[in-house]
Formats: structure tokens, sequence, C-alpha cells
């Protein structure tokens, strides 16, 4: 809300859907997920945050004069309006009709404090001191309030001034509504003029009526909400009128579906408020409501459900029958003096029940069972990095680079992915020189973003591992330069030896406050044998590198460098038969440093007409040095960095899943120092089951193909 105290009129919520960063991270500063407390989970489950986006986007839908305002004052610029200096007050009004938007928030926006106040406020008619009947308005912490005058309601209606919070305004079916919410333990009051024919119902025991109050007009009667009042209350029900109160979570179970123009088919924005219908119902109770139509006297929703709810619908009064994601639904309908009583409404009222299937609570998960495994990185292999053939990959032999970063040091060769069209995920470069007997070391500045990894073999001797920004060795950078010696015996004299790095990228870093800041260079900024020179560099990432890569469905981003991704062994279809049987909870044969691919497979069966949220997770304790790239059906789902986190738990969606039928699971398992066991534990789980779902996903997952593998 400081925000709209702010008058601004064009907000972007960030974040309001956390979803999946699949494929390449895009800067260091993220890992896969990034729901960064938004209002939808990136499982696409709702939060209570979304709760109070949807009163709060309700709210505007319904508050046209509220579109156009001008900033009056608030407490820093000399408005008295609250009588706690607690209390900031933001004053905005619509200069044609003259509707008040009081802004009220603490004045210490880290006080958690609950503070009261009156309030002095200006309507289109008098001045007042509100609330004219219960004791104060109140703040409870962070709660923020906007607190209305003169506020338009419906077609013909108006109110004074309300200290509760409009949730709907408008029209259903020729009469003015007005939805009012607030605290339970806060009382509230509205001033407003009721008109038309009262419908008889018994009063609510928490709601008082008071006429002729002094400070209101002719025919203004305050209505007050004691605290304590829970679900739904018609405080007002007559042919022209519907005045609802409820608390502020009972609202939030309600929602505001548009309902399409009969004459609207073909027209996309049907459905769009403002454009292509102003129609709309109330629907309280379930989870989620997706859409609703009419058509003849059916109310048709479509929506889903956590748990069994009572519905409650408020129409226009000539429907008569309606259905929940295609099934009747059978419950009280308005017209009966039997069932009155039960109705928020006899003018368009329903309530009945929802019952979530009876076929949702046998859906499960398999554990992840019969891994298969092999090595993935022969560059380093058994046998000498000399048996290993790299004639097809790309020459690192640029002189000059675009990039203001120049190298730091070795023999004017650039050493850059990006410039060579490897900007993602994992990169290999590979140094050959000529043996001579006096190379004793090798220094290596390498740059792969913070939270980057960089493991070096001289030939087949693993030398150590380069962690950028790790607990394991302290570097708070995105760039290390380190030494690496070489082990007795590793060198092979008067032939060519190989340099292999292994190379994480982490993304490129964002430019901040600063528009166009140079972008840190990934790749190796520096190289150097203490003795001799480098007669060839090498570099490997993705096949294809920037336009020539082959899987065009996943995209530029689902693969890097490492020799599992080159052949597809993550792609579905690809035969692991006469790889070895080995499961991930076990590591790298011989807990050595290196990469392997696991593979597996496994079988969903989940039922239709239902929303299942699913997620792997690696529940092995967190600090073990590896780093590992999970793979379903072929999409690069998530990269576990086991050493640092944070995260552990990758949702996987319907549509990648396929929920009924065969999915294959690949881990690509980099294991960084040797010696220290590595124990991936892979879990797939269920995270909720719902009742409804968006229906007709199809999968797209492209199987392997040996076309264009290097």
């Amino acid at each position: 809300m400081q925000l709209w105290a702010s008058n601004a009129k064009l907000i972007n919520y960030y974040m309001f859907f956390g979803g999946t960063s699949w494929g390449g991270l895009p800067f260091p500063g993220v890992y896969t997920s990034y729901d960064y407390g938004a209002s939808l989970m990136e499982s696409r489950e709702l939060t209570t945050k979304y709760d109070e986006i949807k009163r709060q986007g309700l709210f505007l839908r319904s508050s046209l004069e509220f579109y156009k305002t001008d900033w009056i004052a608030d407490s820093s610029t000399g408005l008295a309006a609250s009588t706690n200096p607690d209390a900031f007050v933001t004053f905005l009004r619509n200069p044609d009709t003259q509707a008040g938007f009081y802004i009220v928030r603490q004045t210490d926006s880290t006080s958690t404090a609950n503070i009261t106040f009156k309030l002095n406020v200006t309507t289109a008619s008098t001045s007042l001191q509100i609330p004219l009947a219960t004791s104060s308005i109140a703040l409870s912490g962070r709660e923020s309030k906007m607190i209305v005058t003169s506020y338009a309601f419906g077609q013909s209606s108006r109110l004074v001034y309300s200290t509760a919070q409009v949730f709907f305004s408008g029209t259903i079916d020729g009469r003015d509504i007005l939805f009012l919410h607030g605290a339970n333990t806060q009382a509230h009051e509205v001033a407003l003029t009721l008109t038309g024919s009262l419908n008889p119902r018994d009063e609510p025991s928490q709601v008082v009526f008071t006429q002729n109050v002094a400070g209101l007009g002719p025919g203004e009667t305050l209505v007050s909400f004691l605290d304590g009042v829970e679900g739904l209350v018609t405080v007002w029900d007559s042919d022209t009128q519907l005045v609802l109160f409820a608390d502020s979570e009972t609202a939030a179970t309600f929602w505001a579906p548009t309902i399409a123009l009969p004459d609207s088919a073909g027209d996309p924005l049907a459905n769009y408020w403002s454009l292509g219908t102003n129609d709309t119902v109330l629907v309280g109770g379930p989870y989620l409501v997706r859409n609703a139509s009419i058509q003849g006297t059916t109310l048709a929703l479509r929506g889903d459900l956590k748990n069994d709810v009572t519905l409650t619908v408020i129409a226009p009064r000539n429907i008569s029958s309606i259905t929940w994601n295609g099934v009747s639904v059978s419950g009280d309908f308005a017209g009966t003096q039997d069932t009155n009583a039960s109705l928020p409404t006899i003018i368009g009222g329903f309530v009945g029940q929802l019952q979530t299937s009876s076929g949702l609570t046998g859906i499960s998960v398999p554990n992840l069972e019969g891994w298969r495994f092999m090595d993935s990185l022969p560059e380093v292999g058994s046998g000498g990095t000399m048996m290993f053939d790299d004639s097809s990959w790309v020459v690192a032999d640029n002189t000059t680079t675009n990039s203001p970063s120049k190298p730091l040091y070795g023999d004017g060769r650039v050493l850059y992915g990006c410039d060579y069209g490897f900007c993602e995920n994992i990169v290999l470069w590979r140094g050959h020189f000529m043996a001579t007997g006096a190379e004793k070391s090798v220094n290596l500045s390498i740059n792969g973003g913070e939270a980057f990894a960089a493991s070096v073999w001289l030939n087949d001797v693993f030398l150590n591992t380069s962690f950028g920004n790790s607990t394991n060795n302290h570097n708070n950078v995105g760039e290390t330069d380190e030494k690496f010696i070489f082990p007795e015996g590793a060198l092979v004299v008067g032939r060519d030896n190989v340099i292999t790095i292994v190379q994480d990228n982490m993304g490129h870093d964002e430019s901040g406050s600063t528009p166009d800041t140079t972008k840190s260079p990934r790749g190796v900024r520096g190289f150097q044998l203490n003795s001799g020179n480098f007669t060839t560099w090498k570099v490997q990432g993705k096949v294809g590198r920037y336009f020539n890569y082959p899987d065009k469905v996943r995209g530029v981003l689902n693969e890097g460098g490492l020799f599992g991704e080159r052949q597809d062994w993550h792609l579905p279809g690809f035969d692991t038969s006469n790889w070895t049987t080995r499961d991930l909870i076990e590591g790298l044969p011989d807990s050595k440093a290196g990469v392997g691919f696991f593979v597996t497979t496994f079988n969903l069966t989940v039922t239709q007409g239902s929303d299942v949220p699913m997620s792997f997770t690696f529940e092995e304790p967190l600090g073990q040095p590896y780093r590992a790239l999970l793979f379903v059906n072929g999409w690069m789902m998530g990269k576990r960095v086991g050493n640092l986190g944070p995260q552990s738990k990758f949702i996987v969606h319907e549509g990648i899943l396929d929920y009924n039928g065969v999915n294959t699971v690949a881990v690509a398992l980099w294991s960084m120092t040797p010696g220290v066991p590595v124990t991936p534990n892979l879990q797939l789980s269920i995270d909720n089951v719902y009742d409804g779902g968006v229906g007709g996903i199809v999968t797209n997952n492209p199987p392997w193909s040996n076309v264009g593998r290097v």
C-alpha cells in the first residue's frame, strides 16, 4: 500500500509467481528456484500472500474512483488526520467525485506493535472523526488499511465512510453489491444509505444498526461490526442492495470470476475485466476458481479443491442449476422460505457442498531405484588423457576479445567461453604441452561467477578443485587464482600432456543499478606453467554452441559440455542396458573425484481430474562436496550444490513429468574432492493433491537421437 499511497497507478508485483530457472542459471545470485516469497509458489500453490493480493486486486477492480486520484497530503506534510502519531496517513481524493482514500500504516515501518487511533476525515459533504460508534481503528503489527469516504458501489449507491476494508463492490443482476471485511479481533463500522425493500431474515447478533447518528445525514445508517465476527454475515439484503461482511480469512475464500457476454464467442478478450466484460458472480469456498460461465439458467464453475468445502454463490436470480467441473451440485437455491436463513441472499443465493474425489487418496509415487551408471569424464579416464581424442573440439586461439576484462596472464590467448560460443553450464578446457620434466605446477585463474567450482586434472591424475565463494576454502569471489602442484609420476616426459579443467558457469553478473555494467568473463583468465608453454588449448561446451544445438525444443540453456550431455545420455530412450548397476546414493566408484551419469526410469499413474505438484529432493545432509545436474525427461530441472545449498528440493511440473507413463530421470554427479563420501539421496515426493487441475496437459519430451552428437 505504500505504492498506492504514492499515487502509483501501474504496479509490477515482484515476485508474483515463483518459477524455475530450468537449464543454465541466469546469474550467480540465484539458484534453480526463484520463489522469493512469491504469492504463487513455484509448485503453483497459493499462499497467504496470494490471499492478500486477491483482496487488494478485487478492491482495485471494484474501485473505479481510485483510478483517478490527487495526492492531497500525508502525515509528514501537515495532514492532521490520525489522533495517534504512530499511525501514518496519506490522503488521496478523486477530483471528480470527491471520493476519499485514506491509506494508513505504521509510522515506523519496522514496528510490529498493535496501535489504535481515530481518524479525522473529509467526506463529500462534511468532516468527521471516525469511528463514530466503535472505540477506535486498529492496526495489528505490519497491517495497513484503506479507509474510504464518499465511496461509490454498484450503479447508484455510495457509502459515507467505512473503517472495514472493501473486498468487492459492483453489480450482480442489477443489484448494488458491497462486500466488506476486517480482522475478527477488531471492531469495524460503515456508514451508508440502505435502500430497497428488505428481504426477511434474522438480524445478525454481532452487527449493530444505528440511525439518527450525530454527524450523519438523514437516512444514513451506521452499521457496527463487533469483534469476534467469523464467517460470512449478510448485513442488508434488499431488492436493490446486498451488503456483506466477513472476517478477512473468510473473504479470502471468495472469488469473483468474470462472466463472458453471451455474444462474445471467439473474442480473445471475452473474459478480461473492463475489456470484454464487466459481469461477475461471487463464489465462496473452493481452493481455486479457475473460470465461470453461464449458459441459460446454468452456472458452470471450474476449479480446484483441497478438501471438502461449503460452496456459497451469489449469482443472477435466474440461475437454477450449478455445475462444478462438469458435475451438477445439489444444494439450496434462493426462493423457498425454508432455505432463506442459510443463504447469503434470497435473490440469486446458493449454498451447497463440494466434495473431493475418493480417487485422490490412492495417488502415490515410487522410490527411485534401479539406477544405471556410466563414467562421464573420459577426458581424464584411466590410461591417461593422451587416449582421448579432442580433435573435434574448438581450438581456443583467439588473441582478442570484446570484453574489457582482458586476460590476467598467459601467452596472449583468450580462454573465455562466451568468445567460443560456450556461455552456459559446464565447459571443459584442455591445455596441451610437451613435457620436459621441468614442469612442476600450473597457475590457473578461473572465473565462473560466485559459488562456481572448477576441478583440474593433469592427464588422468586429479590435482584439486577450486571453489568459488565456498565454505570449502572461504573464497568469497567468483574468480579464483591458484597454483596446482603436479604429483610425482603424473607427468609423462617427452610426450603430449594435458591439463583438463571442468568448469561450472553460474550465469552472468547482473548490472545492478548501473546499466550495461561490464560482465565478468567466464572462463580461464590466466594460465601459466612454472616452466615452458602450452602448445594448444581446446574448449568444449554444449553441442552446437549458440545456433546449431540439436535440441531446439528444450532450448539453448538446457545442456552443457559434459560428455554425457554431449552424447544425450540425459534424454528419454537412451539405451543404458550395458551400463553398470549402481545406486546413486553410492556416489562415484572408489569415492574418486570426477563426473558420472546415473539414469533410471519410473512409472506414474495419476488420477485424471487432479492436480498433484511433485518434487525431487536430495535428502542427504548439506555439506558434501559435489554438484549435480538433475534431468527429468531430458529437461535440466535443477542444479544441486551439495556443499553450499541452499536448494535441495526441485519442483517438476506435469508436462515435463508424464503423469501417466514412463519417466526418465538422469543425474550428472560431479564429485569434487576424492576420498570424501558423496551420497546423494534423491527422492520423488508428492507435495499436495488437489481435485481439479488444468486438464489436457500433454508432454513434449523428444527422445534420444544420435544426430549431431560428438
